[in-house]
């Protein structure tokens, strides 16, 4: 049986895209950014058809091009168009499908509904990535809680970068939320370093 992971963080720039590729091409899984928002020339999708090895993965084409580096909602706006929801249909994947946010949940899409309605139209199992900073654990637990309010089933959690025992074992303790994954920092970032990332992710 297929999966439809979403790949959600904590915020934004905490290594959403470089999980989803690892993730993209542990699974050999389809890939698909709905919403891409700025950096149309370097966008996400691209930089995962860059780092994935497999030939059966498929990066399949975003619904919404926003040109600006900006909030989706805003970007949106500024291009003179609206994101609608309704118009975002899951694609026909040939296995599992990874499916990339755009920064957090809490991020809006238009002036009623962010990233967390896109998943609950959507809904496949969430993966939260996270990192390990001051605040994080805060950040992290906000965004597990938000999940489990809306009760979105919730795959697991992944941290990405220098590790933090004491913090990730808090969250894991405190949430009850597996951690399935501990990528650490790559100082490059490849198709074969993103390949042998895989070991590090538990799905």
């Amino acid at each position: 049986m297929s999966n439809i992971y979403f790949i959600t963080g904590i915020g934004t720039g905490i290594g959403k895209t470089v999980v989803s590729a690892i993730i993209t091409e542990k699974l050999q899984a389809d890939y698909w950014k709905p919403i891409q928002s700025g950096d149309l020339d370097i966008s996400d999708s691209l930089f995962i058809k860059n780092l994935i090895s497999n030939k059966k993965s498929i990066i399949r084409p975003e619904k919404y091009r926003l040109s600006r580096p900006l909030s989706p909602h805003l970007s949106a706006r500024l291009d003179g168009i609206e994101i609608d929801l309704s118009s975002i249909v899951l694609p026909k994947a040939n296995g599992d499908l990874v499916i990339e946010g755009a920064g957090g949940l809490m991020v809006p899409l238009n002036n009623k509904e962010l990233i967390l309605d896109l998943i609950k139209r959507l809904n496949p199992k969430v993966i939260v990535v996270s990192q390990n900073y001051l605040g994080s654990i805060n950040h992290t637990l906000l965004t597990l809680e938000t999940l489990k309010a809306h009760q979105i089933k919730v795959a697991g959690l992944i941290f990405n970068g220098t590790a933090n025992a004491e913090s990730e074992n808090y969250i894991e303790s405190y949430t009850g939320v597996k951690i399935i994954g501990r990528v650490p920092s790559m100082n490059v970032i490849d198709k074969e370093t993103v390949r042998k990332a895989g070991q590090y992710i538990s799905l």
